[in-house]
């Protein structure tokens, strides 16, 4: 995957800051939380968010991770389709959603409950982390405009 930069580079101008971000990707990355949720969590993220470079990325990392290409094709649709996301998934995604739309009261109390009914603290911990960084990820590739 090559990736076009229509405005600053990041990894050049702030090569510091940037090589701090990857630090915590790899950190959230390692945190033990299911890997094929986390790429799930990147990949919606990233649709609401409008990140071309991302979606790409992480619709691949997804893939090759042994995720089912019709679940990514559905998966702004996640709530119409119980079925194909256990209880764990649509809890972690609905709080990833929420984190990412912010309302003027923050992440609903049912949406925070019922992820940490799902999750350990620990796991519940990484899932926000992850949350603030595919945001952080893809709001630096959107204002660059990064596309694949």
């Amino acid at each position: 995957m090559t990736m076009t930069i229509s405005r600053l580079d990041a990894k050049r101008a702030v090569p510091e800051i940037y090589k701090a971000m990857i630090g915590l990707d790899a950190a959230v990355s390692n945190s033990g939380l299911d890997a094929q949720l986390q790429e799930l969590i990147k990949f919606r993220v990233a649709q609401i968010n409008g990140c071309a470079y991302c979606m790409d990325g992480h619709s691949r990392d997804a893939l090759a991770g042994g995720e089912r290409p019709e679940r990514l094709y559905v998966l702004a649709g996640w709530r119409e389709a119980p079925s194909w996301f256990d209880e764990r998934e649509r809890a972690a995604l609905a709080l990833a959603e929420a984190m990412t739309h912010l309302g003027p009261h923050g992440v609903p109390d049912d949406v925070y409950d019922e992820a940490a009914a799902q999750f350990s603290d620990a796991e519940l911990g990484a899932l926000i982390f992850l949350g603030m960084t595919i945001n952080a990820w893809t709001r630096l590739g959107v204002t660059t405009k990064m596309s694949p």
